[in-house]
């Protein structure tokens, strides 16, 4: 009798949509190289961390492709020596990026605040009327990581732009959440009225919004006295008041400059780990630029499908809709690619895919949806009569796509 499986629990865990109040599972989706396509899912509890489901994905992988020598490309939390030495152990090779709480990140970034990090041209990257959009650069020193693996310090003109952009936005959301917090505090409604609570709120915005070290914030007591009657009725020359004193509280606060000065060199500073020697820095730039696509497939399911929410509480019914989905998405991946592959194979740049006919250089399965979504097929019944089918006329721009699908026009919806 084979053994059961446990089951997963739906728990509370770590939401990325940021819903506390919501239990969730973990779904685990593996893509590859080639069109981005799903080839393999599965669901874990909902209290499960990714770092933890990174051995168990590569050794089925390692059983459906026969062989242990495949490119693993992940995301940081792959970056573990219990994730990366049993691969590297067992003839594996992967490709990730370092997280910033590593010990090596630390030390080189310090080493760069010190101008002792020297750089060399890699490489730059043009949009499509050739205008560079991006200039890569690579540290000239070799660098190992702790466990001896390979790591490869990058510098992105375009990462930097988007770190500083990004740093500014966390900035300027945190000072207009203060500034809605300071005008709440000498209200006589006020629910800050012990120091402790404003110092809460304050703490609440700086880490919510990512600037704990970037601003600096002052709590100030503010004594505000008021006077009443000490008896009832109408005041006269012998009327006593009393002194009545209440605490509220103010913030006064600014930029850290200096701390924001040390952040500037530092954008657009990325680190791979690998332990393959015999990719170029290049090779493994573009390696790791094709993780990504598997935030794109999610994405496709949040959107395209609306796979969230999940009205559904046994186990085995949500993983089975999962699955459903998976099977889904494989199939637009599949078309996707397809299209792609048949644009290469005739040197087709761009298809009149959008809106008033303007180019597309890369179709998506929803795109082509989209194009045949009018297509409408009626049949016609008549008693003693055969049936007669009734298809909406293709248009050229059908035919073509039909084409390089490898599906007979004439054929389409009979």
């Amino acid at each position: 009798m084979p053994p059961s499986r446990q089951t997963l629990a739906i728990t509370w865990g770590h939401n990325k949509d940021h819903r506390p109040d919501l239990k969730q599972l973990l779904s685990i989706l593996t893509l590859s190289h080639d069109g981005g396509v799903p080839v393999h899912f599965h669901a874990a509890s909902g209290n499960i961390t990714d770092d933890q489901t990174h051995r168990d994905t590569w050794d089925l992988l390692c059983r459906l492709t026969g062989r242990p020598d495949f490119l693993y490309v992940a995301d940081c939390k792959l970056a573990t020596t219990e994730n990366m030495a049993p691969i590297h152990g067992h003839g594996g090779r992967f490709v990730t990026v370092l997280p910033r709480t590593r010990k090596e990140d630390a030390d080189f970034r310090q080493r760069l605040l010190q101008q002792q990090v020297s750089w060399r041209p890699l490489g730059d990257k043009t949009d499509e009327q050739g205008k560079r959009v991006d200039r890569l650069s690579l540290c000239d020193e070799p660098a190992l990581t702790a466990e001896g693996y390979r790591l490869v310090w990058f510098h992105s003109t375009r990462k930097a732009e988007l770190d500083a952009a990004a740093r500014t936005a966390k900035l300027q959301r945190a000072l207009k959440e203060l500034g809605q917090l300071r005008s709440k505090l000498p209200s006589p409604r006020t629910r800050y009225r012990q120091e402790a609570k404003v110092h809460e709120a304050v703490t609440v915005i700086l880490e919510g919004c990512g600037v704990s070290d970037g601003i600096d914030v002052d709590v100030q007591k503010q004594p505000i006295e008021r006077y009443r009657q000490a008896h009832r009725g109408r005041p006269g020359k012998e009327t006593r008041y009393v002194k009545n004193v209440t605490t509220r509280f103010d913030l006064n606060y600014r930029i850290d400059q200096e701390k924001r000065a040390l952040e500037i060199p530092q954008d657009g500073v990325f680190p791979l780990v690998t332990n393959d020697r015999a990719l170029s820095e290049l090779e493994l730039l573009d390696a790791y630029k094709r993780q990504p696509q598997i935030e794109q497939r999610f994405a496709q399911m949040k959107t395209d499908f609306e796979v969230a929410p999940v009205w559904l509480k046994d186990v085995g019914r949500i993983e089975a809709l999962l699955g459903v989905y998976f099977f889904a998405l494989l199939a637009e991946a599949l078309l996707e690619r397809e299209l792609r592959q048949a644009m290469e194979r005739e040197g087709i740049e761009a298809l009149p895919m959008y809106p008033e006919g303007r180019p597309c250089r890369r179709p998506t399965a929803r795109r082509l949806i989209d194009l045949f979504e009018p297509i409408q097929r009626h049949e016609l019944h008549q008693p003693g009569q055969p049936t007669t089918t009734l298809v909406t006329e293709l248009s050229p721009l059908h035919r073509r796509l039909l084409r390089l699908l490898g599906v007979p026009a004439t054929s389409y919806g009979r």
